[in-house]
């Protein structure tokens, strides 16, 4: 087995790990666990262009895997807790490894973490490693979000430790390293909050507005600015995950990234079929997570936000729940704002009014009803001319068909402006379910990654045709029994 070495390259040209300046329970120094026989998979050049790194992909697999560590990272593992299903529990980064930060080309600061890095700490009696599987998921679906517009933690990397993961049966183990804002959850600061107080909860609050919100220090009160930041970035974020149908799984308070990027692809997948009540976690086994429940549950999430920063936003209790609970509160109404908006862009109307928000409605009660794809739907309402599908012959639709002409005409919005903007927000592809479990199990058991790469590279282009496209854009005849599951 190898052992750690350490290097003064600029591998990640790490300029510092900046949580280490909390108090020293927020985390746990550790380093990761060597790997034996480490092979670079996968490797993201336009990400690693972002970060700066130069070198040949390959002159980064020790650092990618662990077995070597940058000269001045500082690996730790976080502590946090959370809201699990409705249930608090304690827990932490248990199987990943923070490096460090770095700066991106446009001089932003962003973790670098490996995901699959062995044990720590926080491991609950787990093994703290990764399938490749679970790792390769993660990546596909991350970059797709990613190239969808919405924002996102990245992956640089896939690496292969050579060594088995044992879950239900022995299944190949991987490490992946993982790019984001921050890995600052709402369940960090619930751990604050309920382990160690008011002044836990204000360094991590201090320095949260430092890394991310720096501008609410000159304001009346940056805490409340801290509280409304995140409800308006979490507010986007739904709306964004819901106008191209995904489905994040488990919406835990840990799984809520404060800096407003999705984080942690477990059971998460994207909905063909639309139905507002579709689950695909094999653990949500009472829908709490379904599509149409999200931003009912970051609203929930959000609360419990607040809870852990009361005590900074008045010295009064009752004022200080008052403040807090107007600002949750309104996070219906920023949400349904911003869904408006996403969703008039997918019909052809860029600044939507009130009544178009019915329009939308019926239009998906009708796909609801009629149990239409939801990608392909809306694409095919975008095209010059409708498909000639008996589907379109419905009359429910041609009245609604009339009625957004009708709309249209009342905004001054030509059909070819409409057209024009809904090619530009619809998704000709999208990671279809069947196609990711498809190109999963064909690397597992022949080690092939010819239709996992194919895949990766349609869904990084998800706004452009090209010839064979179709096999991408068909769903499975039934998906009823498609389940996803947590990768530990």
């Amino acid at each position: 087995m190898p052992s750690h070495t350490s290097d003064s390259t600029d591998s990640f040209l790490l300029k510092e790990n900046s949580y280490l300046n909390l108090p020293e329970f927020f985390y746990s120094k550790v380093e990761p666990s060597t790997v034996p026989r480490p092979i670079l998979i996968l490797f993201n050049p336009n990400l690693a262009e972002e970060l700066n790194l130069k070198q040949a992909p390959t002159d980064y697999t020790p650092y990618l895997s662990g077995n070597k560590i940058v000269e001045n990272s500082s690996p730790i593992a976080l502590a946090y807790a959370g809201h699990q299903f409705g249930h608090f529990t304690m827990l932490g980064d248990g199987r990943a490894i923070l490096l460090g930060e770095t700066e991106n080309i446009h001089n932003q600061k962003v973790d670098i973490q490996l995901k699959g890095a062995g044990q720590t700490p926080y491991s609950r009696n787990g093994d703290g490693k990764a399938t490749l599987s679970a790792m390769l998921r993660e990546y596909l679906i991350s970059e797709a979000m990613h190239h969808l517009g919405i924002s996102t933690t990245r992956s640089l990397a896939v690496v292969a430790t050579g060594s088995p993961v044992i879950r239900q049966s022995p299944e190949h183990g991987a490490v992946l390293t993982r790019v984001a804002k921050s890995h600052i959850r709402v369940g960090t600061f619930e751990f604050a909050s309920h382990f160690h107080g008011v002044d836990a909860v204000r360094s991590l609050a201090d320095y949260t507005i430092e890394r991310h919100f720096p501008h609410l220090f000159s304001s009346e009160n940056p805490y409340l600015g801290l509280l409304n930041a995140v409800i308006e970035n979490q507010a986007g974020l739904i709306a964004d995950w819901m106008k191209v149908g995904f489905i994040h799984g488990v919406m835990n308070t840990d799984n809520m990234s404060i800096a407003g990027e999705t984080i942690d692809y477990g059971p998460c997948a994207f909905m063909n079929t639309y139905n507002p009540n579709t689950v695909f976690s094999s653990i949500d086994t009472q829908g709490r997570y379904a599509y149409a429940n999200q931003a009912q549950i970051a609203q929930w999430n959000l609360s419990c936000f607040a809870n852990s920063l009361l005590p900074l936003l008045n010295d009064k209790m009752p004022i200080a729940v008052d403040i807090a609970s107007q600002s949750v509160l309104g996070f219906k109404n920023i949400f349904e704002k911003k869904w408006l908006h996403a969703f008039g862009l997918k019909i052809g109307i860029q600044n939507p009014v009130a009544k178009d928000k019915t329009l939308i409605e019926i239009l998906l009660d009708w796909m609801s009803h009629r149990k239409l794809d939801f990608t392909n739907t809306f694409l095919d309402l975008g095209k010059d001319q409708l498909p000639d599908l008996p589907i379109y012959e419905d009359k429910n639709f041609k009245l609604w068909h009339i009625q957004w002409k009708k709309s249209l005409e009342e905004q001054g919005i030509s059909l070819r402006e409409a057209k024009a903007i809904m090619k530009k927000n619809n998704p000709l592809v999208i990671p279809r379910n069947h196609l990711v479990e498809e190109a999963l199990a064909i690397v597992n058991i022949e080690g092939d990654f010819t239709p996992y790469r194919s895949l990766l590279k349609t869904i990084s282009n998800p706004f452009s045709y090209f010839k064979g496209i179709d096999r991408f854009q068909n769903p499975p005849e039934d998906e009823t029994n498609y389940k996803t599951y947590c990768g530990t």
